[in-house]
């Protein structure tokens, strides 16, 4: 896994060992980015299950202002340290290790213009991730929130609950990347 394109193109990452994370594939990845890349300049960027951290660090690489990672696992975010100061974006990025929602009712007091949501597969967080940030009011005017998912019927079906707009959802091999604006 490295750092596709911007200040810190090619860049290797550490990644995690072990079954509980998967990272997006480079070429899910380079077109997840090929279709916000204008919205990317000094945007604040949230990554919500950062796992290495690598969509973050990417949308630094490539522009935003701001990203702000959180993991729950103690390890991810061991490595996602690694990969912050192997990319050198340690002033562009916060990173929390807390469950996403202490992280969304407790830490972000700012405007977010991208949201990833990217969590473990047969769960419902993204859909009460969602939610959250809706209720909270965090989204700048024309944000977009994009949820990374195995199972885009259950989150559909979930999302017709909120005050969300599907934009538009693209196929990446069993990965499909769900394009949410709030209506």
């Amino acid at each position: 896994m490295r750092i596709i394109a911007g200040k810190a193109r090619g860049t290797k990452l550490y990644t995690l060992e072990g079954e509980h994370t998967r990272p997006t594939l480079d070429r899910a990845k380079e077109s997840l980015f090929n279709i916000i890349q204008n919205e990317l300049p000094n945007a604040v960027f949230l990554d919500l299950f950062s796992g290495s951290g690598a969509i973050g660090i990417e949308a630094v690489s490539r522009g935003a202002k701001k990203a702000i990672l959180c993991d729950n696992s103690r390890e991810a975010c061991i490595i996602i340290k690694k990969n912050i100061e192997k990319t050198h974006t340690l002033e562009n990025i916060e990173l929390y290790q807390a469950d996403f929602k202490e992280v969304l009712r407790n830490k972000i007091h700012e405007k977010l213009d991208i949201v990833f949501l990217d969590p473990p597969y047969k769960t419902d967080f993204a859909v009460d991730a969602v939610k959250i940030i809706i209720e909270r009011n965090l989204l700048n005017q024309n944000a977009i929130m994009i949820i990374e998912t195995d199972d885009n019927n259950k989150i559909l079906e979930n999302l017709k609950y909120t005050d969300c707009e599907i934009k538009d959802i693209r196929k990446y091999g069993r990965a499909y990347f769900i394009f949410l604006k709030r209506i």
